[in-house]
């Protein structure tokens, strides 16, 4: 099967592609000002003999498949997601060798849809170092392509990207290793109690966002250890699914 190929649109996120993974860069357009910025990349391409030129705005936008293409477009070969198993994420944390020392940080998604959402948590998960984003084999799930790459600004090149299939079961599996926190807006504890209690524990977070009208699947939900909620002032529900990432993840998630 010939590999797929996605536009990458941006400076930020093409520039990224090419520090992280050079040789998947396929073809380089560009319009006339950022021509100006872009000799080295041009080089790297000339070095590579793979097509890089200048175009109009309106071809451009066609090869983007947007207007929002920020000047340059990267057509990229997308490699298929790796698959993880729950022993795979207790080897990330030293669980699996019987230990229970704190590792990094692990991000969950079950089934956020909006393919926008999906590359501003990876954005953020990216900023505060969070180093894996574990997603459902989900049909609602959205999947990296060009508008999570887009919005991700580059954060999707420094975030590894796994899938697993069976959430639940996944969910429990990686539970000897870390303490699993679901988020709802009902049945669940404060933000606040929830984060002192995570903090006294040795094992590190595994976060776990749900869909945005949804949320969490109930099997999902059922298989963390804690649930927990963003108090507000109750005139709106919830927030969105990536700002409360932002906030999940500063509190509960960074440097951990």
């Amino acid at each position: 099967m010939k590999p797929k190929e996605i536009p990458v649109c941006g400076e930020a996120a093409v520039r990224a592609v090419f520090d992280k993974n050079p040789d998947a860069v396929r073809r380089l357009f560009f319009d006339y000002p950022t021509s100006r910025r872009s000799a080295k990349l041009s080089s790297r391409m000339a070095r590579a003999r793979r097509v890089y030129r200048v175009v109009e705005p309106g071809e451009l936008a066609k090869i983007a498949g947007t207007v929002h293409h920020g000047g340059i477009v990267a057509i990229v070969e997308q490699q298929p997601l790796r698959e993880a198993t729950a022993a795979d994420a207790l080897a990330w944390t030293g669980a699996a060798a019987g230990g229970r020392r704190a590792g990094p940080a692990l991000l969950v998604l079950d089934g956020v849809g909006n393919a926008h959402n999906l590359g501003a948590i990876a954005r953020t998960a990216a900023f505060f170092g969070v180093p894996r984003l574990v997603i459902a084999d989900d049909a609602r799930q959205a999947l990296p392509g060009e508008a999570a790459h887009r919005v991700a600004e580059g954060g999707l090149e420094h975030v590894e990207l796994f899938i697993t299939r069976g959430l639940p079961e996944f969910l429990r599996g990686i539970a000897p290793g870390y303490e699993v926190i679901g988020t709802a807006v009902a049945g669940a504890r404060p933000l606040a109690e929830v984060s002192r209690a995570a903090a006294v524990s040795r094992r590190p977070v595994a976060l776990v966002l749900g869909n945005e009208e949804h949320g969490l699947s109930p099997g999902a939900a059922a298989a963390c250890s804690r649930l927990v909620t963003i108090p507000g002032s109750g005139r709106v529900e919830s927030l969105n699914v990536s700002v409360a990432a932002g906030v999940l993840i500063w509190e509960l998630l960074a440097g951990g």
